[in-house]
């Protein structure tokens, strides 16, 4: 995923209260507060490309596209 695209991504509302869930849920399972950095970070690299082809089936379409036709 582009920086840009992640940007435009962490501009929904949505994006970020996933975030801060995932942040709570990892936080009570390390029993300490993993911090928001490393909260996004791991957001966006396991999650963020499910939960974008879910609830923004067009973007992610659309950016599986530019990413093929980039690798050629």
């Amino acid at each position: 995923m582009k920086i840009s695209d992640v940007r435009e991504l962490l501009k929904d509302k949505r994006v970020i209260e996933e975030i801060n869930r995932h942040l709570w849920i990892e936080s009570q399972k390390a029993g300490y507060n993993i911090g928001l950095e490393r909260a996004t970070d791991e957001w966006l690299t396991l999650y963020s490309e499910g939960w974008l082809k879910y609830h923004m089936p067009d973007k992610f379409n659309e950016m599986r596209a530019k990413r093929k036709k980039n690798n050629r």
